[in-house]
């Protein structure tokens, strides 16, 4: 075998079918060698092709005998000057940041050579022992796919429902799924597990991190691991662990996957961590890019070059502004779509791409969603990280959704018994305008939800109180320290008939709340079973069963899925509940143009001193849907009907006048949390009974 010049374009390792050329970024480089191995384990390669460098800092070299299966990675050399930023290190066998697979992992040195965690000798780039048999290599990848007529779902964000999953912990305790799947794409995509979600009326899943990540020592040396995945390595690579085999299979598996979904009518979006890699601080390991070229990819402390910047509290940042940096996640983001068939993205941490130099606002954000690739796809951003001024709700352009925290902490405060939640939560309800409508945004923008993977689980959220993450080994100091929960009387699991009863109704509350706000809806995984976490509420190491889904449906699990797929479908039939704007400021009496009033408990609209009254814990809303035309699935127009919702955090059952609307038709009871029915009941009487603490949708259909 013999290198050829080869092409500096396209980076990372290209097969065309007759050979394969590999080349990589380093302008700060003065030599770069590509080393081959017989297996992901090996310490010594097989061969070394030394890689011809192009005037833009490119170092290419192609293999014409080499194929699709073929282990590699780069050695590379230059300057070791901490001061200047510059970490290179020919004694460091580096994974190539543009491999579509990566075969073998991380072994660290502590186990091998006994370095203490935080250890500078522990540092991978201070010593001269050869790394190759402690790190993972790139693997080559035939492309090649049948996708046959595979093709986006395209849900609007008005339809658009979002289920939270882990793909190992989705399926670990299936029965349903062979066991050789759990845990895998393959289970995700196998029958059981598409007809649940398609059945609970869902219309995206969205994966926690896919893209190749690495535990990290502290963690290994706990018996622990970085479950969640947010410590990536290589942001072209699915995650070999979650394929049946870890030996290229996973390109083609998670592909299977997309495409299984795709049929079943679910988009896929990618939880993707930009912001930082697994190589942590100057003190961690150097696998990729902090030997390729410091400098270039990472943020530096301007004051101290040796020092890294920290907007993610994991040790480094991506740094964007560099064109090179900026590239490398442009060109991922494009592969997961064109090669991967994804439909969205969920940016972890996103102020953190925003962030540009001296406080000023990069240009990630504007970039991304106008390149023709990505523009047609969902974007979606946490909005805070762990740097100043890092909580950024309601600041990203237009284009941009992100999770709406202030919803997530609005409702829990307010069911849990809060005083003087009402206002704010009219403003949640119906769409977060005063978060989002100064950048021309409307309700798509706000991505609700009451619980994600990041805290306590639905169940957990009605049954803890304080946190109990002793099983992370951290002295119960991770988590946050208050979830804005209410345990209703124990903490933890109960056998009194009264708590339970209640955990129960809060549940429906929660659940109701979220389901009938304007915005995209966004469930956690297995809340429709009552997963509990055990009071776990920072699960990101312990994968075991603390986190996978618990698919044993007894009565009350199957009684709470069945609630979820009713709230589903009453969205799903109703287009007020889907507004795309919403209109809620003073109309001319007797228009039809309002699309919300609000109302008392005796069915007139609240005034000034309803809303200033801090012991106020009912709030009515009346939803116009006369204005509402729609064109349903078939291509016929159909009237929008008026809804009113009751929400009712107080401790004492009330009686409800309904407002008086006018025209003809009477009022049906689709959701009562205190009496949950999945047949709708006719209102006969001009008042209804609101138990204490629960919630009523009536339909009005003319």
């Amino acid at each position: 075998m013999r290198a050829w010049p080869g092409r500096p374009r396209p980076l990372g390792d290209t097969w065309d079918g007759e050979g394969v050329n590999f080349a990589l970024y380093s302008a700060r480089a003065s030599a770069v060698e590509l080393n081959l191995f017989d297996r992901p384990g090996a310490a010594q390669p097989s061969h070394r092709f030394p890689m011809t460098q192009s005037p833009d800092g490119v170092w290419h070299a192609y293999l014409p005998d080499a194929r699709p299966g073929c282990l590699y990675g780069y050695r590379v050399d230059g300057p070791y000057a901490p001061e200047e930023g510059h970490r290179f290190n020919r004694h460091k066998l580096l994974l190539d940041p543009y491999a579509r697979a990566v075969a073998g992992k991380v072994r660290w040195r502590d186990e091998v050579f006994g370095y203490r965690v935080g250890d500078p000798a522990a540092d991978l780039s201070f010593d001269g022992r050869d790394s190759a048999g402690f790190v993972p290599k790139g693997m080559v990848v035939d492309p090649a796919f049948t996708w046959g007529d595979d093709r986006p779902p395209g849900t609007p964000w008005d339809r658009t429902v979002i289920y939270e999953c882990h793909v190992r912990g989705m399926t670990m305790r299936h029965p349903g799924v062979p066991e050789r799947l759990r845990g895998t794409y393959l289970g995700l995509a196998s029958e059981p597990v598409l007809d649940h979600l398609v059945d609970l009326g869902v219309t995206a899943v969205e994966l926690l991190p896919v893209h190749q990540f690495i535990g990290d020592r502290r963690l290994s040396s706990l018996n622990l691991s970085n479950y969640w995945g947010y410590n990536p390595v290589a942001y072209f690579a699915p995650h070999a662990a979650y394929a049946t085999a870890g030996e290229g299979q996973q390109v083609g598996e998670f592909k299977s996957m997309v495409r299984a979904l795709h049929r079943a009518g679910l988009e896929v979006i990618v939880d993707v961590v930009y912001n930082h890699t697994g190589e942590g601080d100057r003190f961690g390991p150097t696998l990729s890019l902090r030997g390729i070229d410091n400098a270039a990819y990472y943020r530096l402390d301007p004051q101290d070059r040796r020092h890294l910047q920290d907007f993610t509290g994991t040790g480094n940042s991506l740094n964007v502004v560099h064109p090179r940096a900026m590239g490398l996640v442009m060109d991922s983001l494009r592969y997961w779509v064109t090669d991967m068939h994804v439909d969205g993205f969920r940016f972890d941490l996103a102020p953190v791409l925003a962030r540009g130099v001296g406080g000023s606002s990069s240009a990630f954000l504007e970039i991304v969603r106008h390149d023709p690739v990505l523009a047609t796809v969902k974007l979606i951003a946490e909005p805070w990280d762990a740097g100043p001024d890092g909580y950024r709700l309601g600041r990203f352009p237009e284009g941009w959704a992100e999770w709406n925290g202030a919803y997530r902490d609005c409702v829990r405060r307010f069911w849990r018994g809060d005083p003087g939640q009402v206002p704010e939560l009219a403003s949640r309800l119906t769409g977060s305008s005063d978060l989002f409508e100064h950048t021309g945004r409307g309700t798509y923008a706000s991505v609700n939800f009451v619980t994600c993977h990041d805290g306590f689980t639905l169940t957990d959220l009605v049954s803890y109180e304080r946190r109990h993450n002793e099983a992370n080994g951290e002295g119960n100091a991770d988590g946050t320290p208050d979830d804005l929960s209410r345990n209703w009387g124990a903490e933890g699991p109960s056998d009194a008939v009264r708590i339970e009863r209640m955990r129960d109704r809060m549940r429906r509350n929660l659940l109701t709340t979220l389901m009938c706000s304007q915005g995209v809806r966004m469930l956690l995984g297995g809340d429709e079973l009552g997963r509990t976490q055990l009071g776990n509420n920072n699960a990101y190491c312990q994968d075991n069963a603390v986190s996978w889904v618990d698919w044993e449906l007894d009565e009350g699990a199957a009684e709470l899925t069945a609630f979820v797929c009713q709230l589903a479908g009453i969205v799903a039939g109703n287009p007020i509940l889907r507004r795309r704007r919403f209109f809620t400021g003073a109309v001319p009496p007797g228009s039809q143009r309002k699309d919300v009033t609000w109302v008392r408990a005796d069915g007139e609209e609240m005034g000034e001193d309803d809303w200033a009254d801090p012991d106020n814990r009912t709030l009515g809303m009346l939803l116009n849907g006369r204005s509402v035309d729609e064109v349903d699935d078939r291509g016929r127009r159909e009237r929008g009907a008026m809804l009113v919702l009751y929400l009712h955090a107080g401790t004492r059952s009330r009686s409800c006048t309904l407002p008086r609307v006018g025209g003809g038709g009477r009022w049906q009871e689709l959701v009562n949390t205190a009496r949950p029915s999945r047949f709708p009941r006719d209102v006969r009487t001009p008042a209804v009974h609101l138990a204490a603490q629960s919630c009523l949708l009536l339909r009005r259909a003319e």
